[in-house]
């Protein structure tokens, strides 16, 4: 994006990270497996240096609030909700200073070592007042196999404000390593398309390292875009590469 003009135009700026996508800095989202935790019911509260969410910034570079709750079966089937302080909104014109995400879905091992996550997506943005709602509901599945996983995200509504973007994709392969004791190495890439608007597309990555330390994760992601096009009011990159760091506790 050239301009926050354009921004306001097109009223876009990539989602929250739900809290189902643990296995990355919080606020670094790289649509991660998605891990059902030990406990059935799991809330989860944190803080990063900047929201981030496919490479783009939600909280225009500044840092963001979060937290979230899951619920998660031994059938496989999951719920929740997550929630993260937002700028984006604001900058395009609308008036959300929050974004909250619910979902569920079933994840089952179909085959040794070979397991299959599907699901819906509701990111809730209320009052934004942007010409396209930047409500957006996405269906995903994901195969994971070992360190592995390989999810694929499609819109069954506009994409984030985006005018005629239905159906539009994100695809990403990620990995998870364990590299230490309570630290683990994530690496990421994925690509965003936006129907009929190809200046919008573009390919994200990330490198995040995760530590567990007295019951809190600390995390460190290198995290950034091949896009210029999403800009903030004072003309920065909302995808350039940075350094986005973190603290979260789940309970």
């Amino acid at each position: 994006m050239k301009s926050l003009f354009a921004l306001t135009a097109l009223g876009l700026a990539f989602a929250a990270l739900p809290a189902f996508a643990d296995d990355v800095a919080a606020g670094a989202d790289t649509n991660a497996p998605i891990a059902a935790p030990v406990d059935p019911l799991t809330f989860n509260v944190g803080v990063a240096s900047e929201y981030r969410y496919r490479g783009i910034s939600q909280s225009r570079l500044n840092p963001a609030l979060q937290g979230g709750a899951d619920y998660a079966a031994e059938s496989g089937r999951y719920i929740g909700a997550w929630a993260s302080t937002i700028q984006w909104i604001k900058d395009a014109g609308g008036n959300a200073p929050v974004e909250l995400d619910l979902y569920g879905g079933y994840k089952k091992e179909i085959a040794k070592g070979l397991t299959l996550d599907v699901g819906l997506l509701q990111y809730y943005y209320a009052n934004n007042d942007l010409p396209t709602s930047a409500n957006t509901l996405e269906v995903y599945a994901a195969l994971s196999y070992g360190p592995l996983v390989f999810k694929y995200s499609d819109s069954t509504t506009t994409l984030f404000g985006f005018s005629n973007s239905k159906n539009s994709g994100y695809a990403d392969l990620s990995g998870v390593f364990e590299i230490a004791e309570g630290l683990t190495f994530t690496p990421h890439v994925g690509h965003q398309s936006v129907n009929h608007n190809s200046a919008a597309s573009y390919y994200d990555y990330s490198l995040t390292l995760n530590k567990d330390y007295a019951g809190i994760t600390f995390g460190a992601a290198m995290v950034g875009t091949n896009s210029g096009y999403y800009t903030s009011p004072a003309g920065k990159n909302l995808g350039a590469t940075t350094l986005v760091v973190s603290a979260k506790k789940t309970f």
